[in-house]
């Protein structure tokens, strides 16, 4: 049960914050201070099936035989496929190479179909645990086939259930010798959420088989090879103000063969190079740099692709508890090469649609740039000698090609120790401009370094806070994350970014826990850390306002259980003010509006509280959820707010103009 808050005594602690300490006090001025506008934001890793089975929206696995014992002792090439003779025909079928679609695509499904039977010869995929459909909805099919029997061959494909009954289907024929994509459109008339693909030929004859594809007709933005609609749109009501992609491990890979290479992703999707994902499954790369450009755009949050600095991932042929065969670099003479990757990926991004890879972009259906600020070289690297010259080599490099861009460098992948400030001093040698760090740490952590960033040197690298949650998706978890970030806000002038990590798992599939937001294949679960980072997303703004906010009882001590906020959004003139709650006790103070000229007569609160050890789930997803409502506003306000709460004022400018 949400816990009723007195309206007005609410609005006045949440009114300019700020949470005594110390050492907070000092780190604050009189007057309103200049932060980041793009302070919080998102970072989206392949992991967990986070792209493929996930935000990607292909719902057929496997689509181009491209699985393998590399990516999981139990793949083949006819993983999530079955061979498909229940009309009783026959024939022969196996997995080719030696004339595929593209040679970035090698294999390839061969069917020799000697008797088509009562029903034809086929494949039938199922999916990502199940095909989800949905009635009086259309799916997009297409695939390549190539008749390699001289003469066309009559096709037919159909949606069925667990128990083979047909749901939909459409034919068609196919043309003479030669790879052709053919498309199709399915119209379903019957919920399902476990339904089947199934391809069949129903001629003799022999036939090459690729790229089988099944899309929703309404993806995000309805883009064409695009993303599952649902999921994205619960990343997108974040309103993040960036996103890093596409990974922190994956993108330094998992050995030197490994690295990501953004320009294996781009192009014709049956052209992209597929490879192995260090989580122990597949990239089809069907989500490539392209649609990672374009998500931002419709989201409206920067892009920040992260880049490998030349070295793999250190833990690579094991885990990152355990270790592995350890960091390798790219060949020095292969170095060159990779650094003009990077460069060409900026002219990717950012050149005229008449340069060489701005025209790639361009014939993407992109002609205009995706105006790239940030660029990330690096993810929780070990610190070494073989990382140290690969990484200056690329700095130097991007920092002469173009001085515009923001480099983000790396100090390793913990809070502290040896990778953390040897990262640092090389950061300060080359005057980085930001660094990249990661903590994953328990609740009782945040809460103790609420003064993390106050003793900052404001004169060295900015901070991005690349990758940080504390372990676990309970509404505690989600309130010291808060108490944290209203830090963060008083220290927005030094540190630039911050996301938390992962962003999304598939039930069934995680590699990591906790995750941002969960999902299955019908539905989408967001935790309770999701709805705090919303609201601080949501509810940011570029001008910190210091010393408002007077709680009762105010100690001094830094480790803390509340935390409070108030900044200014230059954009809307909205003042918005946090307060956070993770301790087991109401809070209460006193705090001054009046400073705010023309201030309205209401403002928009909302409040997320309840049981601290509860969290949302499959079960139960609405558990803790925010609740909005109206209230009035007066000058001098008395506050109390519940224990085990976040709470957030907004009080908009134009009901301020409204009240005159």
């Amino acid at each position: 049960m949400m816990r009723k808050i007195d309206c007005a005594i609410l609005v006045l602690a949440l009114a300019f914050a700020w949470l005594g300490a110390s050492a907070q006090q000092k780190a604050d001025v009189a007057k309103p201070k200049k932060i980041s506008p793009d302070l919080f934001g998102i970072f989206f890793e392949d992991l967990s099936y986070a792209a493929d089975g996930g935000l990607y929206a292909e719902l057929v696995q496997n689509r181009s035989f491209e699985y393998s014992p590399a990516d999981n002792r139990d793949w083949n090439s006819m993983t999530a496929w079955r061979y498909e003779t229940d009309g009783f025909g026959y024939g022969t079928i196996s997995v080719e190479t030696a004339a595929p679609v593209h040679p970035n695509n090698p294999h390839y499904i061969l069917l020799d179909i000697q008797d088509e039977g009562q029903k034809g010869v086929g494949l039938e995929n199922s999916g990502f645990d199940g095909i989800p459909v949905k009635a009086g909805k259309n799916y997009n099919f297409s695939v390549f086939l190539n008749a390699l029997s001289g003469r066309s061959l009559p096709v037919k494909v159909a949606l069925i259930d667990r128990k083979g009954k047909e749901l939909c289907s459409s034919s068609f024929t196919t043309a003479n010798k030669g790879w052709k994509k053919y498309a199709e459109q399915i119209h379903v008339n019957f919920d399902n959420d476990s339904a089947k693909l199934v391809l069949l030929i129903k001629a003799k004859g022999k036939v090459g088989i690729d790229m089988v594809s099944l899309f929703p007709e309404e993806t995000f933005k309805n883009h064409k090879n695009g993303l599952r609609a649902d999921l994205a749109q619960v990343i997108a009501d974040i309103k993040p103000k960036f996103m890093r992609f596409p990974g922190g491990c994956l993108t330094h890979g998992d050995g030197i063969a490994n690295i990501y290479r953004w320009k294996n992703t781009i192009g014709p999707v049956e052209q992209r190079v597929e490879q192995r994902n260090i989580w122990n499954y597949h990239q089809s790369v069907g989500l490539g740099y392209f649609e990672y450009f374009q998500f931002c755009e419709d989201i409206g949050a920067k892009p920040v692709p992260v880049l490998a600095a030349g070295v793999s991932c250190q833990n690579s042929g094991g885990t990152w508890k355990i270790g592995g065969t350890g960091q390798k670099g790219i060949p020095m003479e292969e170095m060159s090469a990779y650094v003009q990757d990077v460069l060409d990926l900026i002219e990717y991004a950012n050149g005229p649609a008449t340069s060489t890879w701005g025209a790639k972009r361009a014939a993407a259906g992109h002609p205009a740039p995706f105006n790239l600020e940030y660029l990330g070289i690096g993810n929780e690297d070990k610190i070494t000698g073989v990382f140290e010259e690969r990484f200056r080599m690329i700095y130097d490099a991007v920092h002469k090609a173009h001085p515009e861009i923001k480099i983000i460098g790396t100090v390793g992948p913990s809070p502290n120790g040896e990778d953390f400030e040897k990262g640092w001093k090389l950061a300060d040698q080359l005057s980085v401009g930001i660094v990249d760090e990661h903590y994953y740490e328990k609740p009782q952590w945040f809460l103790k370094n609420t003064a993390r960033y106050d003793s900052y040197n404001r004169l060295r690298s900015k901070v991005y806070i690349g990758e940080y949650a504390s372990w676990g998706n309970t509404l505690f978890n989600a309130l010291a994350e808060a108490v944290y970030m209203t830090n963060l806000e008083r220290n927005g002038d030094v540190v630039r970014m911050a996301s938390y990590a992962p962003l999304i798992a598939r039930i069934g599939h995680t590699s990591w826990n906790p995750n941002l937001i969960y999902f299955n294949g019908t539905k989408v679960f967001p935790t309770v850390n999701y709805y705090v980072q919303q609201q601080f997303a949501a509810n940011s703004g570029n001008e910190y306002l210091p010393g408002m906010i007077k709680l009762k009882g105010e100690k001094t001590a830094i480790d803390t259980t509340a935390g409070t906020s108030v900044v200014r959004d230059a954009a809307t003139g909205d003042i918005i003010l946090k307060i956070a709650n993770a301790g087991n006790t109401e809070l209460s103070g006193e705090a001054d509006l009046s400073k705010i000229s023309q201030l309205p007569k209401s403002a928009t609160l909302t409040v997320i509280t309840g049981n601290p050890e509860v969290k949302n789930s499959a079960d139960n997803p609405q558990a803790i959820l925010p609740q909005s409502s109206v209230i009035k506003l007066q000058k001098k306000w008395a506050f109390t707010v519940p224990a085990y709460s976040l709470t957030v004022v907004r009080i908009s400018s134009a009901n301020a103009k409204k009240s005159k």
